[in-house]
């Protein structure tokens, strides 16, 4: 299975592009938000006494289970009817089939590909070996890329398209260190092209700068 990025272009007919739609998520209230106060960098550099592989293998694991469970918590609003297709800023998905067909389908369905594809590759002994011993597959590294873009896509569905209901259940500050802490993940090992992340890239901007330090109230005593 694959899957097709294409983005959507005004008609060239003289007419002004229609006025992009707000980005809440992007407000300096939201970004602030965060469930950690440390460097998420010193969570993803490999250690020394690990392989890279066993490293790569238990991280993309982790964030899929972590983003799976952070998309059912809007799922009930993700339907085919507020998300006739799978989009994200001005970009849609499309979903390719083991055949080479073309498939454009409702985010929710783009989603349970997405979970059923890689549901199944991360828990293939001959993908995602567990036994000691075992090695990994030559095409492991493509795989995990491959991954990391179908759950990319998940992350940027939902900001775009769910923030005001994660926001309503006071989750956004998990999913802004979730979403923070993958795109650190990414960065450090260079699993997504740059292009393919550009269209969150301010929102990463936002979330991957430091928060400036709380002030302090200081009661000077007479």
């Amino acid at each position: 299975m694959e899957w097709l990025m294409g983005k959507g272009k005004g008609k060239p007919n003289g007419k002004k592009p229609p006025t992009e739609e707000k980005k809440h998520y992007l407000d300096a209230e939201y970004t602030k938000v965060r469930v950690v106060d440390f460097e998420l960098k010193e969570l993803v550099v490999l250690p020394r006494e690990i392989d890279l592989n066993e490293w790569l293998a238990s991280n993309t694991t982790t964030f899929f289970n972590l983003i799976n469970l952070q998309y059912s918590t809007i799922s009930e609003f993700c339907t085919g009817d507020t998300c006739a297709a799978m989009t994200a800023c001005n970009t849609t998905y499309f979903w390719y089939d083991e055949k080479g067909k073309k498939t454009k389908c409702t985010a929710p369905q783009y989603v349970d590909f997405v979970m059923s594809s890689v549901q199944k590759l991360v828990t293939d002994e001959d993908i995602f070996p567990t036994k000691y011993g075992k090695e990994f597959p030559n095409t492991f590294d493509s795989l995990v890329k491959k991954i990391c873009r179908y759950l990319f896509h998940v992350l940027a569905h939902i900001y775009w398209s769910h923030y005001k209901e994660t926001v309503a259940m006071d989750l956004h500050g998990h999913l802004n260190t979730l979403y923070t802490h993958f795109v650190v993940f990414i960065r450090e090992f260079s699993l997504m092209d740059p292009k393919e992340t550009s269209i969150m890239e301010d929102l990463t901007e936002a979330l991957c700068t430091p928060l400036p330090p709380v002030p302090q109230n200081h009661v000077s005593e007479r």
